[in-house]
């Protein structure tokens, strides 16, 4: 694969194969395909100030300034958007803004599971053969990413959908199944970027990273455990459910603050089939972009 080539998704909506848009590509580029780059990453970029900084930068009034055009830039429908644009304060509110219910409606379906989020998303029915994670060769390290080597056993031959969040993204993030919902569990870390563009060199980031797990005792579906994956200006995971109390797909789970960001959805084995463009996705390493509420697959 060339490391440089652009990034190319399915739409799921509309079934065409499109080019991403990426925010800030060249700044990307630069630092994750250029020496003099990757050295500014490792003694700054990578670090929690810098992206503690940058939040802070977009917590601040004049950073309303930027909502409009980005909006227009990006083809934003605030038609969608559960307050009008002028609510927003600063750019940070307008990121994590909520959205109308009727915007992302929920499939009722009893023995389908839904994606956790607006994204990209790319889905491997078996763990032990994803073999191409974003690049030949590269493949996951799931207790490590779980950051328990226990329960990451349970899921090493399971079922797994990443699903990558841009900064254009809708931001908060929805249980995939119904449930009890646990407790969350944080794993300190890095704050590397998410983007294919640094995934292509290098899939690890992903549990190198800081993220933040939990479980759901999701009774037909098993245990099904999210993981929450922290990216360069994406320091704040913020989860808004209750511990230990019963879920409905679809509720709100958590959202991000500001920047691009990644769940991983984990089913232990046997319990769940994929959506055939999810599996499609794992195998070619090309995503699907699809939206919160719609399937991600069925009872098995």
């Amino acid at each position: 694969m060339d490391l440089s080539a652009p990034i190319y998704l399915h739409n799921r909506q509309t079934g065409a194969r499109e080019v991403e848009q990426v925010y800030g590509e060249a700044w990307l580029r630069r630092l994750y395909g250029n020496p003099l780059g990757k050295l500014t990453l490792h003694t700054l970029v990578k670090r929690a100030i810098f992206s503690k900084l940058y939040g802070q930068a977009m917590d601040r009034p004049s950073s309303a300034a930027r909502i409009l055009p980005f909006i227009k830039e990006y083809g934003l429908n605030p038609d969608e958007f559960a307050e009008p644009v002028s609510a927003y304060q600063t750019f940070n509110e307008f990121f994590y803004r909520k959205l109308k219910t009727s915007a992302r409606p929920i499939d009722p379906r009893s023995d389908v599971a839904i994606l956790p989020a607006d994204g990209r998303h790319l889905g491997f029915q078996n763990a032990s053969k994803a073999l191409s994670i974003f690049a030949k060769g590269q493949t996951f390290d799931i207790p490590t990413l779980v950051a328990d080597r226990a329960l990451g056993e349970r899921y090493a031959q399971g079922t797994v959908v990443c699903s990558r969040l841009c900064p254009v993204d809708y931001h908060r993030f929805h249980f995939p199944v119904a449930g009890i919902a646990r407790a969350p569990v944080l794993t300190p870390g890095p704050l590397f970027s998410v983007n294919p563009i640094a995934l292509r060199r290098r899939v690890s980031y992903l549990w190198e990273n800081k993220r933040q797990r939990m479980s759901i005792d999701a009774g037909p579906f098993g245990l099904v455990t999210i993981v929450a994956i922290g990216a360069t200006n994406v320091g704040t995971i913020i989860e808004t459910y209750k511990n230990d109390t019963a879920v409905q797909k679809g509720d709100e789970k958590g959202y991000f603050r500001f920047g691009g960001s990644f769940l991983v959805t984990l089913f232990e084995p046997g319990k769940i089939v994929l959506e055939p463009d999810l599996v499609t996705a794992g195998e070619t390493a090309t995503e699907v972009y699809a939206k919160i509420g719609t399937p991600l697959g069925r009872l098995a």
